[in-house]
């Protein structure tokens, strides 16, 4: 239950929603605190309040172990994890605040394991990334050939370009190393948010659903380490919570899990990526028209949207819900209940920190950097879905002149609808609950206003896939070549045996046998006892009547194979 009374300003003057680029902090956050008095509303007299998510801190060590697991780095410590050339070839693309951050985790894990007092074997981190001269390590894991690279130039650029060629860590790293010692300022109006772009590249860019699954693997492995090594170039130590398994409906529309929900979906409309339903209330609201004022900020009535929410849920694959009834505000009532219905959060529970946490990097560009990595590291579902919802919230605001719903207005009304799950205001304090307010709004501010960058996939990421790539291609070709010389050594060996056989069966002659070949037969050979009255004509005769012929058979094949070979016939009849 919502139980903490929404933020008031009684001494707030009022203000023109259409022209304020006001301060978050001030007035625009007014919007926000009536949201949240209308979710409370809302959930009031549910006959079946939904299950809270619960959430578990990883054991100590525990967390090391799944981002090394996640990162494709399991053998580290389990060497039957996975393939350890897999694991090498990630290795040896990675930059040196990339290799820093996988260096901190394998130690921490050490450490750990170390308290535990477990025979449980870590290999060293100077041995992971050896140097050449590195004396050996004691270690039996095998080692990595890895050179750390030399710190890669970054070429001065204007402010509000975003180069995706050189590591965003990197970047990171030569922006606290450089002379600027003070932070940009933030500012938090509409219209003074940087006009980021991203640099001009000849090869074009790689979008989210350009790439086959298993190179999206690659990449998600490749960002998980780069948004780590970011965060650490600023000191942030993020930790990621765990949700614990809730009960949760299987079919559906409201509360279901997204995965399941679009599995449901494709089984109706193959490719679906975005659950039907969502769609069909966008659409919804996009027919009634965009210009309504107040649209998404002022609510549709709480017991007629509950009424609508259980039609929709026997209605909607049927095709029989009446769409021509639903009043606008009501539908947008709707899509904020789906969204807030969800059983865990669209930013999923894994991640959520981490979005927070974007607004302590200290530029405005490295927190849209940290943004992107962290979209691309979201599950398809989630990614598709989210990408959606900022495409139709760019549509409202593109109105804001009719509806008054300027991108600060939209921010500060969907931030508690993505960001406050079941049972999240009761796992902080009144003061988190503040300091979140203004932070989870900026955060959905940043994913509408530059939604056009956010699901690219940097260029420095598609390099290092491309190089694990070309190494896989030369271990393949190497292990095809291998498999040819070895089916060529198979044949020769066979061959061999096969002209070798005949001449040690040939020793057998001592107890009066021979072995006739005649491959022109079925029969290709025959064991033959030497006898003084033996003639050639004799074993011709055995090979032709083990095919079981009669006497006009064995003429007419002996005539076949030799047209010139009538005495033989004559000596066979004789």
């Amino acid at each position: 239950m919502w139980n903490i009374q929404p933020h008031s300003c009684e001494n707030t003057p009022p203000y023109h929603r259409c022209n304020s680029q006001d301060s978050l902090d001030e007035l625009a956050m007014d919007d926000y605190w009536t949201e949240v008095e209308n979710i409370t509303l809302s959930g009031e007299g549910d006959a079946e309040p939904q299950e809270e998510v619960q959430l578990k801190v990883p054991d100590e060590g525990e967390q090391e172990e799944a981002w090394l697991t996640e990162a494709g780095l399991a053998t580290l410590f389990d060497e039957s994890a996975s393939d350890p050339e897999d694991m090498m070839g990630l290795l040896s693309t990675l930059t040196r605040t990339q290799a820093a951050a996988v260096e901190k985790r394998v130690e921490k894990l050490q450490q750990t394991l170390r308290k535990r007092n477990k025979q449980h074997q870590v290999p060293d981190v100077r041995d992971i990334f050896k140097l050449p001269g590195t004396p050996e390590s004691k270690v039996s894991l095998p080692l990595v050939p890895f050179h750390l690279p030399v710190m890669p130039e970054i070429v001065s650029e204007p402010e509000t370009d975003i180069n995706l060629e050189v590591s965003f860590s990197d970047q990171a790293l030569s922006y606290k190393e450089g002379s600027k010692g003070s932070s940009e300022a933030l500012t938090d109006a509409d219209d003074k948010l940087p006009n980021f772009k991203l640099s001009r590249d000849k090869t074009g860019l790689t979008k989210v659903g350009d790439l086959s699954p298993h190179d999206m693997k690659k990449v998600h492995r490749l960002v998980l380490i780069e948004m780590t090594a970011l965060f650490d170039t600023a000191g942030i130590d993020l930790k990621a919570h765990k949700a614990v398994k809730l009960k949760v409906k299987e079919s559906g529309l409201f509360g279901v899990p997204l995965a399941a929900l679009l599995e449901q979906d494709q089984r109706r409309q193959p490719g679906t990526k975005v659950p039907i339903i969502l769609q069909r209330l966008i659409s919804h609201i996009e027919d009634e028209g965009l210009d309504t004022e107040g649209l998404l900020r002022i609510p549709g009535a709480a017991i007629r949207v509950k009424a609508v929410c259980v039609e929709l849920e026997g209605k909607f694959y049927e095709g029989l819900f009446p769409w021509e009834s639903l009043k606008q505000h009501d539908a947008a009532s709707l899509l904020k209940l789906f969204i807030r219905e969800l059983p865990h959060p669209l930013l999923t529970v894994k991640y959520l920190s981490a979005f927070i946490a974007v607004l302590r990097l200290p530029t405005k560009k490295q927190q849209l950097q940290a943004l992107n990595l962290l979209v691309l590291l979201l599950p398809e579902s989630s990614r598709d879905t989210l990408k959606a919802l900022m495409e139709f919230f760019q549509r409202v605001i593109d109105h804001k002149e009719q509806n008054k719903m300027t991108l600060n207005n939209v921010a500060v009304v969907m931030a508690p609808n993505i960001f406050m799950f079941k049972g999240f205001r009761n796992k902080i304090s009144e003061q988190q609950e503040f300091s979140l307010a203004t932070e989870t709004a900026n955060i959905v501010r940043l994913l509408i206003r530059y939604q056009n960058l956010l699901w690219t996939i940097p260029k420095f990421i598609m390099n290092q896939v491309r190089k694990q790539n070309t190494e896989n291609q030369k271990k393949m070709s190497k292990d095809r070549a291998m498999m040819k010389l070895l089916k060529k050594m198979a044949y020769e060996r066979e061959k061999h045996e096969k002209q070798e056989k005949p001449l040690s069966e040939v020793d057998s002659s001592s107890q009066g046998f021979i072995r006739v070949q005649a491959p022109q037969f079925s029969k290709v050979s025959m064991a033959v006892q030497l006898t003084e009255e033996l003639q050639a004509s004799d074993v011709l005769s055995r090979f032709l009547k083990e095919r079981c012929l009669d006497e006009e058979t064995y003429m007419k094949d002996l005539l076949e194979l030799n047209p010139s070979a009538e005495w033989f016939i004559k000596c066979i009849q004789r």
